[in-house]
């Protein structure tokens, strides 16, 4: 007999096409709790037969599941050497780019990407394609419209660039937000593009299985050209990088082999 939390994950599954079960089940489980309590209900069942008739709710859910915590400039250094290593030697190599920002969340870091690149090209060398699963981060993301906190670790220079305060508020410029081409997209079921010669993926994949983990690095690795870079989160090393035809060339920055 299937339990409450079973029986949600397949009506969520036939629902949306969301698979909960590719998703470490504790972590995921005490999320979804905290959630369903909070709007007063005691159970799985009672939550689902709500959020399927409350768009709102479902919304709310996927945002919960989605883990929405994003800001510019995440972990600096990693961006440091990005500009400075990383896309250097891949425009030595093509002078227009192809990346994929997957589980882009609000925007934040396809943002920051256009904006690192707009030092080495122009933008309209490079086609830059962000993706989530959530189609209400996705309309934030297109709005440009971010908080104090968003933008804190960015640099002044980009800050003072590419954004407008409006109130407490800071708006991005036309350009930059032109540049990114958002979709909706599901890492663990929906096809996968070709031809990248970079792919973002971070701070997302530490709340998949092994199993699904293992299922997206072979994706990722396939999407990408010879050569092309995968750049992951700092808590999302890849041990056995070989194993996906990569090899490590920075701390969380792995090149495509052949």
């Amino acid at each position: 007999m299937k339990t409450d939390y079973e029986l949600f994950t397949q009506n969520i599954k036939n629902k949306s096409g969301i698979d909960l079960g590719l998703y470490k089940e504790s972590q995921m489980k005490r999320r979804l709790i905290s959630l369903y309590e909070k709007r007063g209900f005691s159970n799985f069942e009672d939550y689902f037969r709500a959020i399927d008739n409350d768009m709102e709710l479902f919304y709310e859910f996927l945002d919960r599941m989605t883990i929405n915590v994003s800001e510019f400039y995440r972990n600096a250094k990693r961006w440091d050497v990005l500009d400075k290593q990383i896309l250097p030697e891949l425009i030595s190599k093509n002078k227009n780019l192809k990346i994929w920002s997957a589980a882009c969340s609000t925007g934040e870091e396809p943002f920051t990407l256009a904006m690192v690149i707009a030092k080495h090209l122009p933008l309209d060398k490079v086609k830059i394609i962000a993706t989530d699963i959530d189609e209400n981060v996705i309309r934030k993301a297109k709005a440009g419209i971010y908080s104090d906190r968003a933008i804190g670790e960015l640099p002044n220079e980009l800050k003072n660039k590419y954004f407008t305060k409006d109130n407490n508020y800071y708006k991005l410029n036309d350009d930059i937000k032109r540049t990114i081409i958002f979709k909706k997209h599901n890492l663990l079921a929906d096809p996968y593009e070709n031809d990248f010669d970079l792919i973002i993926c971070r701070n997302v994949l530490i709340y998949f299985t092994e199993e699904a983990k293992d299922a997206i690095y072979n994706k990722f690795s396939k999407s990408l050209k010879k050569d092309g870079i995968l750049f992951v989160g700092s808590t999302e090393q890849i041990f056995n990088p070989s194993s996906y035809n990569f090899s490590t060339i920075e701390s969380f920055f792995y090149k495509k082999n052949k």
